[in-house]
């Protein structure tokens, strides 16, 4: 295979899998009335990235984000090509993986939840929903620099990655889906037609991918790193 379409082919299907796994543990909540509970759905999409990105990270960095791919573009890690390639992949994969929920769960329980669209709570405002967004988008892609993006980093997989993510959606998971990612949310968004603060999704997780990228580049990554 073409050396330079590997590592699309790892984003494209890490993203599909990640919405697959994040957003059908929603739709199998509503689908078992709650069964899943908040909790395992927190842990879907954490243990299910860290899974994602320690199996593809040695073919594609496993970015499955544009959030992180912005950072890792700002820290000068990545070049603007495979910035923009890595990007369509990712929202390709994104609408994939939110087409197979459409076609494998049960109707109603996905159109219950919109296919697992990430939402915002009524006691939420839209700018604090952005900086929640934000905040703890920085704080992911933070703990991809440090655990596999600097030379110093820590040889675990993805495992601080996925931490990352479940204790996000332990936080804001009930105030703003704790998406941190803009093929998350517009994937489902897409196969639901429902694009509700859709906004919300985008400058966040951009605002705190870019601010993350740029601190690591410019104070916390080793001259090296």
């Amino acid at each position: 295979m073409n050396v330079k379409f590997r590592p699309l082919l790892a984003e494209f299907l890490g993203t599909a899998l990640f919405v697959f796994l994040g957003a059908g543990s929603i739709v199998a909540n509503a689908a078992t009335n709650g069964g899943v509970t908040n909790l395992g759905i927190a842990l879907a999409h954490g243990v299910g990235i860290a899974v994602l990105i320690s199996s593809l990270m040695s073919v594609s960095g496993a970015h499955f984000n544009p959030a992180v791919s912005l950072g890792v573009f700002v820290a000068g890690k990545i070049d603007g090509s495979t910035f923009g390639r890595y990007v369509v992949a990712q929202l390709v994969g994104g609408i994939a993986g939110a087409a197979l929920i459409r076609g494998l769960f049960n109707p109603a329980s996905v159109r219950a939840v919109s296919d697992g669209t990430p939402h915002l709570a009524l006691t939420i405002s839209y700018w604090q929903a952005i900086g929640l967004e934000a905040v703890l988008t920085f704080f992911l892609v933070s703990a991809v620099f440090g655990t596999a993006v600097s030379s110093q980093a820590p040889k675990i997989g993805g495992f601080g990655i996925g931490l990352a993510i479940f204790v996000s959606a332990l936080v804001a998971g009930g105030l703003t889906g704790a998406a941190l990612n803009p093929a998350r949310a517009f994937g489902p968004a897409l196969i639901a037609w429902s694009f509700y603060a859709q906004t919300v999704y985008w400058i966040g997780p951009a605002i705190g991918g870019a601010a993350a990228g740029l601190v690591w580049r410019l104070i916390l990554l080793p001259e090296k790193g």
